[in-house]
């Protein structure tokens, strides 16, 4: 029993990843990036930058790199996003998920896949970043909450995190989220939308 407690339950290439972090931000004052994202808050322990350098005339990502406060899943998924974006055009980067990250690793805990959502995410606000800087406000892509739940004010965005985090059926989305505890007619979008990131993220129907 000991035993199985102290297993490394992580893949090779994640504990790779985690123990040899590629990219990593070494000197953020004299990096020189052309976009730049910051995502989550560190006092939820959870806080990733992201930067990137950009072949303007292709707009192909020709540097990436990052620096986060999080746990193995975090900086083995963004070490392991740094390396797939690297000659990447940009708007194939913006469309990476936590699903193609996990794959490259080859499979994270269910439990820790809401980890590789910060790289992806601070990723996506870098290259919005680029597009702001060079004259591209058309090509931001504004991830906007659509809120679901009005009793509870539970939004899509929050839905996704959940499922991310777990959530399998509609009883274990109402334990995470607290959506459709009121009036409760939220719930058939809810369900709707806890399949759709069910599919989205881990291909189950």
């Amino acid at each position: 029993m000991e035993k199985e407690r102290n297993e490394w339950v992580y893949t090779e290439k994640v504990k790779d990843h985690f123990l040899n972090p590629r990219n990593i931000l070494e000197d953020e004052q004299s990096y020189e990036d052309d976009g730049k994202g910051i995502v989550g808050n560190i006092k939820c322990g959870d806080r990733m930058m992201m930067v990137i350098k950009v072949d303007k005339d292709k707009n192909v990502i020709t540097d990436c790199r990052w620096k986060t406060y999080g746990c193995a899943s975090a900086i083995a998924s963004t070490s392991a996003l740094s390396e797939m974006v690297i000659g990447m055009p940009l708007e194939e980067a913006y469309h990476i998920s936590p699903k193609d990250v996990t794959a490259q690793l080859g499979g994270l805990p269910e439990h820790k896949i809401h980890c590789s959502v910060l790289g992806d995410k601070a990723l996506r606000a870098a290259i919005n970043d680029y597009y702001q800087r060079n004259g591209m406000p058309e090509k931001v892509q504004k991830e906007e909450a659509r809120i679901i739940c009005q009793c509870m004010n539970v939004t899509d965005h929050e839905i996704e995190d959940a499922v991310l985090d777990g959530a399998r059926n509609y009883y274990e989305l109402q334990e995470r989220t607290k959506l459709g505890t009121v009036c409760g007619q939220c719930k058939d979008e809810a369900i709707e939308l806890l399949e759709k990131y069910k599919k989205k993220h881990f291909g189950e129907a």
